[in-house]
């Protein structure tokens, strides 16, 4: 499909083309009736599909069409979306991890999610249990989009414990596949979803994997794609570590704290965001209490993102969003061992 878009300028010109110049382009028998006469059923069936609302179809080579993906060595001729395409053409962070994380690694996989919503990135993982799920939920609750890439049809989720999930995914973000309509979760579908993940993102994070994760295969994605891979460090006894400190010996960054992917992915990018623009929180009189209230908790002496939200009695994942744009404003400061104060100055 590329090659005859690539050749003929369009799909519509590739289709146009006819026998002939198939087959001086060197197309196959098989490709050539396939073009001839397409699957009607099949394509009846998608168009069905893409009539429902919030549903778009997203081919290669179209405006809407994310470049980061289009840069890939193999990127998808056909993206089905449900929710808003547009998420797909901005700044993006994969978070990526075990599917049986523990409890330490599912919350650091939320407030990393969060915080870099806050910062202005779209979260993108795959809908997994586990980690992924933490991180959409995590760039949910922090006010920002979050894109899904499911290894399924658009009209199926998987796990189906997810449905909820799914929905509000494709109410602030968007479900994004390269399967067709009625495509079941086969096994080979997974590893090949990994690299969309990673193609989209500048960057992909892992966050708790075993040595033989498919988290490890979008990692390798990344740094085949020449996009940032990160780590985050764990217990040497925890066999969900392993992953993560083969990626750092490998070169890999290593993530002690929210901030360090900012500095990694030399992202302080979409901080300068104008409310209510989407892909940052619009601050309201509200916020502005719960700012307040944030300061009052902090104090001069240094405390972690889990004091503040037990003195405050918010979520660990609004502390962390709430953290950075004060430190952006140049009121707090990080400090080492993820804590955080008031400046003297400030």
């Amino acid at each position: 499909m590329r090659k005859l878009i690539d050749h003929f300028g369009s799909a519509e010109n590739a289709l146009a083309a006819g026998r002939k110049r198939w087959t001086a382009l060197g197309l196959s028998r098989s490709l050539i009736r396939a073009l001839e006469k397409p699957d009607k059923s099949l394509l009846k069936g998608d168009l069905e599909w893409a009539a429902e609302p919030q549903h778009h179809l997203v081919g290669w080579g179209s405006s809407s069409y994310p470049p980061q993906l289009a840069a890939i060595s193999a990127p998808p001729p056909i993206l089905y979306v449900i929710g808003d395409p547009g998420h797909l053409l901005t700044a993006q962070l994969a978070i990526v991890g075990s599917r049986n994380p523990t409890p330490g690694g599912r919350e650091l996989a939320g407030e990393f999610a969060a915080f870099a919503a806050g910062a202005g990135l779209t979260v993108t993982s795959g809908l997994a249990l586990g980690v992924d799920a933490a991180a959409h939920a995590g760039a949910l609750e922090g006010g920002g989009p979050t894109v899904a890439v499911m290894a399924t049809g658009p009209d199926r989720v998987y796990p189906k414990r997810h449905h909820e999930l799914a929905g509000r995914i494709a109410g602030q973000g968007a479900l994004v596949t390269e399967f067709a309509p009625g495509t079941p979760p086969l096994p080979d579908h997974f590893p090949r979803r990994n690299r969309i993940i990673s193609g989209l993102s500048q960057g992909t994070l892992v966050v708790e994997a075993a040595p033989r994760s498919g988290s490890l295969i979008t990692a390798g994605y990344a740094a085949d794609q020449g996009r940032e891979v990160m780590a985050v460090p764990g217990s040497v006894r925890s066999p969900l570590s392993r992953g993560c400190h083969a990626l750092i010996r490998d070169g890999a960054s290593l993530i002690e704290q929210p901030s360090d992917i900012l500095a990694t992915l030399d992202a302080p990018l979409a901080l300068e965001l104008e409310p209510g623009d989407g892909r940052a929180p619009e601050q309201t009189a509200e916020t502005d209490g719960e700012y307040d209230l944030l300061l009052d908790a902090l104090g001069f002496n240094p405390v972690t993102v889990d004091t503040l939200a037990a003195r405050t009695g918010l979520t660990s994942q609004a502390v962390s969003s709430m953290l950075l744009m004060l430190e952006l404003k140049g009121t707090i400061e990080a400090l080492a061992g993820g804590r955080y104060a008031r400046r003297r100055n400030g």
